[in-house]
């Protein structure tokens, strides 16, 4: 990391409200976690008054079967944005140029330029067509898939080509994945290419943002690399133990996806009649505003906040200015966002009938 770079380096903002009392739409996790996990954390802690073993052979063992790849790929860290500091750590020096998406998770930018290296940014959407005029200037490349904050996936083929042509221009590839596992899309890990890095993070998928724990997966120089640089005991006993339980929970991710998809649709549905609805394959809803005398960002923040519930204001996300996102949670808690935002269920309302 670049000392002067973290010296002039600033933070930048998230979705996520430390208030338990509120309902918080501004972060996107799952709403529910795996039952059991209460247990299997009260024996990790147990187990905490020993370093945990470095190697992590259970935690690589359930994430590899996750994903499709060989446990040896796979780099435990505490977290996606862990892995995502790796990727940037091994791939830039100062001075470099990394592709960066927008509108697209901010803290992609400030990790390359926490590197003392530029970004260089280009529409998410507009990512995978880059050439060799572009590639070849950038030292690392970056794909989120499913986008944050717009939703859309990638689809693998394009993946592929924009991989391939990364290896000609001797560029990294980082594919964020940090929203995948709601959906039953494949992998990049199934790509196996050498200069493809994937950063992935459970604890959104399973309801545990506060655990902290994710892992990247690579292979070749980059894998033994990236498996030299981590830090050592990178996840703790706890984070490992209920991460891999929670990896093995086949049941728990596929319920979890088809209520996800169910309630996007029907929430879609609903928020189109007062907002530009982005479609999505992800737990969450980009919203454009719009902006007139009756109604701006500021003022549905507040006709949310009135009902005790928090959105993201998407206007954080560079190349947006008259934005919300809305996470996809269950239908109770969608029930009560439609009704704090002025927003009817027709579907609600039929059953009612």
């Amino acid at each position: 990391m670049d000392p002067d770079s973290m010296r002039t380096g600033v933070r930048v903002p998230h979705g996520g409200d430390p208030d338990p009392t509120v309902l918080d739409f501004s972060a996107n996790t799952n709403p529910d976690a795996p039952a059991g996990v209460e247990a299997v954390y009260e024996r990790a802690l147990e187990e905490s008054r020993r370093y945990p073993d470095d190697e992590y052979p259970a935690f690589r063992a359930a994430a590899a079967e996750f994903v499709g790849c060989d446990r040896a790929s796979v780099i435990p860290a505490p977290g996606g944005l862990a892995a995502i500091r790796l990727a940037t750590e091994f791939s830039l020096e100062p001075g470099d140029e990394a592709v960066v998406p927008y509108p697209s998770f901010g803290e992609y930018a400030r990790e390359v330029r926490l590197q003392g290296a530029k970004p260089r940014f280009v529409r998410y959407d507009d990512v995978c067509d880059l050439g060799p005029s572009v590639l070849e200037a950038a030292s690392l490349a970056i794909v989120c898939t499913p986008n944050n904050p717009t939703g859309d996936a990638v689809a693998l083929d394009d993946l592929e080509g924009l991989a391939d042509r990364c290896a000609t221009a001797g560029t990294t590839l980082l594919v964020d994945e940090a929203f995948l596992g709601f959906t039953d899309l494949p992998s990049a890990v199934g790509l196996e290419r050498e200069n493809v890095i994937v950063a992935r993070s459970l604890t959104k998928l399973f309801g545990l943002p506060g655990l902290r724990a994710g892992f990247a997966v690579a292979c070749g120089e980059q894998r033994e690399a990236l498996e030299t640089a981590r830090r050592s005991w990178s996840l703790g006993v706890p984070a490992a133990r209920v991460g891999a339980y929670c990896l093995r929970r086949d049941e728990f991710v596929r319920e979890t996806r088809e209520r996800t998809a169910r309630e996007r649709d029907r929430l879609r549905e609903a928020l189109e009649r007062r907002f530009d609805v982005h479609s999505a394959d992800a737990p969450y809803l980009l919203c454009g505003v719009g902006e007139d005398d009756d109604r701006t960002v500021e003022s549905v923040l507040e006709e949310a906040s009135r009902e005790g519930i928090v959105v993201r204001d998407a206007r954080t996300f560079r190349g947006l200015d008259s934005h919300i996102r809305v996470a996809v949670k269950d239908r109770e808690a969608n029930d009560r966002l439609l009704a704090a935002l002025n927003v009817s269920d027709s579907k609600a309302s039929e059953e009612g009938e």
